[in-house]
């Protein structure tokens, strides 16, 4: 996942708590350097401050939601600003969660897994719906570990990492890397069409 935050003790704090809980963090400081981070990766989830310097939650939202690539992610508002009207405003941008801070680290992992499940039922609603359309196009000798053949079968499933990783009794890096690798063998560009992949390929 992304985290961005202009406070470097922050940033610290939250990716050392989440890779504890076994996730896999990139972190950036401001909007403009995370749109450079998703130019090379798309993560899984995006945690978000609102007040950066030179460009804001609001705007990096935005550009989120704009781009085909990157605009079904979840995205989770983290801000020092906790009136109704700053909430209402941080959602109608296109957060899915707006969290005031200070915050319980444990109410943050809640949230990031409900949203995970969340994308990942929305994900498989979308794979299902594009059943019968254009074929996505891939590589014919694309070859997949046995490992690799299980984890695509429970993303096509609508599982998330996590619900992988206990399937399978590995950690969520450990899917987060074989999707990776996944995602360079087919030349795709998310968990979606991986999921409408697997489906074509009758691999569900």
């Amino acid at each position: 996942m992304l985290l961005i935050d202009d406070d470097p003790n922050l940033i610290l704090l939250v990716k050392d708590y989440l890779e504890l809980r076994g996730y896999e963090v990139t972190t950036a400081k401001n909007g403009r350097e995370a749109l450079r981070v998703l130019e090379k990766s798309i993560p899984n989830l995006i945690i978000c401050d609102v007040m950066m310097p030179e460009m804001d939650g609001y705007a990096f939202v935005k550009r989120v939601r704009d781009n085909p690539q990157t605009s079904y992610l979840p995205v989770l508002f983290l801000s020092a600003k906790g009136q109704i009207q700053d909430r209402v405003t941080g959602l109608n941008t296109g957060a899915d969660v707006y969290m005031i801070k200070p915050f319980e680290p444990d109410e943050l992992v809640a949230q990031i897994e409900a949203s995970l499940k969340q994308a990942s039922r929305m994900m498989q609603k979308q794979a299902n719906s594009l059943e019968g359309e254009l074929s996505v196009q891939v590589p014919f000798d694309v070859d997949l570990t046995p490992t690799e053949t299980k984890v695509i079968q429970l993303v096509a499933k609508g599982m998330s990492n996590r619900e992988i990783a206990d399937d399978l009794s590995v950690s969520q890096r450990t899917v987060e890397s074989h999707v990776s690798n996944m995602l360079g063998k087919t030349g795709l560009n998310n968990r979606t069409e991986l999921a409408r992949w697997a489906i074509e390929q009758r691999m569900v």
